[in-house]
């Protein structure tokens, strides 16, 4: 296992498969990681580990957020990967912290999602996945449906760039009980935990029914024993725009939830057919 923790003018190793993380790995990463290496083809798989500051608003959990590189290498190692790379902020940002990143990607500004709750979120996901892209220079790089928005942006901001870059997704890791696994969880006490289960419980409820508002109020049923809701709703699983509330049979549908259970801010999220789709 070889650990990287600067690059200068060369890039790590050039057409390999990049796993981008935060580090504080889970099994939802370890999935990652195995996929990378079940597509490498004999290239290397490069996971990095990097907690990205510019996604962070003031009060949000940068200082808290959880670190475990040792164990990150560790686990990186038994998934397959080859190198895990843990760059500084100063090799990520050379000339200083950006403000923003353009062009951004429709899809990190129109949906109203995570684009409205935390305006700052995508301009810091774009900078921080360019920059590794153009570190690493990987051929592939894979990330994860729980963070459904961020992938339809990452996907949108290598088209924008025209970057010959592949982006696999790979479907969302759940605990046993259906909590979609995050480093966040963490954070959760036993009564909180049990409450981060209506997620779980709110995307099942909104199959089957007749209608978007049907669906959405089903959604907002089940979250009752969540803190707050930022959203819960039906959207075009291909922009994360409004659809007709009896939308063709022939829109792909995704519903999406932002909530918080006591300290953490939790997201899931999961394909949705309607009667009539």
């Amino acid at each position: 296992m070889q650990v990287v923790t600067q690059v200068d003018a060369l890039p790590v190793h050039a057409g390999g498969v990049l796993v981008p993380t935060m580090g504080a790995l889970h099994a939802g990463h370890t999935a990652l990681i195995q996929h990378a290496a079940a597509i490498a083809d004999g290239r290397p798989v490069i996971v990095s580990v990097f907690v990205n500051p510019t996604q962070f608003a003031p009060g949000e959990d940068l200082d808290r957020y959880p670190r475990s590189l040792e164990r990150d290498v560790a686990m990186t190692e038994a998934a397959g990967g080859t190198v895990v790379f843990t760059p500084s902020v100063k090799t990520m940002y050379p000339d200083g912290i950006p403000d923003r990143f353009a062009p951004l990607p429709k899809v990190a500004r129109r949906p109203g999602l995570e684009d409205a709750h935390r305006p700052h979120f995508f301009h810091g996901v774009c900078l921080a996945v360019k920059r590794l892209f153009d570190l690493v220079q990987p051929s592939a790089a894979v990330f994860g449906e729980k963070d459904y928005q961020q992938l339809l942006v990452v996907r949108e901001m290598v088209h924008l760039l025209a970057m010959n870059i592949e982006i696999v997704s790979v479907p969302t890791v759940r605990e046993d009980d259906g909590l979609a696994m995050s480093s966040r969880n963490r954070y959760l006490s036993t009564s909180e935990r049990s409450s981060a289960l209506s997620l779980w419980a709110a995307l099942r409820a909104a199959n089957g029914k007749a209608t978007i508002t049907e669906a959405e109020q089903a959604m907002m049923d089940e979250l009752a024993p969540v803190d707050a809701v930022d959203y819960a709703v039906i959207r075009d699983a291909r922009t994360l725009l409004p659809v007709d509330d009896e939308p063709e049979p022939s829109v792909p549908l995704r519903a999406l939830i932002a909530a918080q259970v006591g300290p953490a801010r939790l997201i899931d999220n999961q394909v949705v057919r309607l009667t009539n789709t």
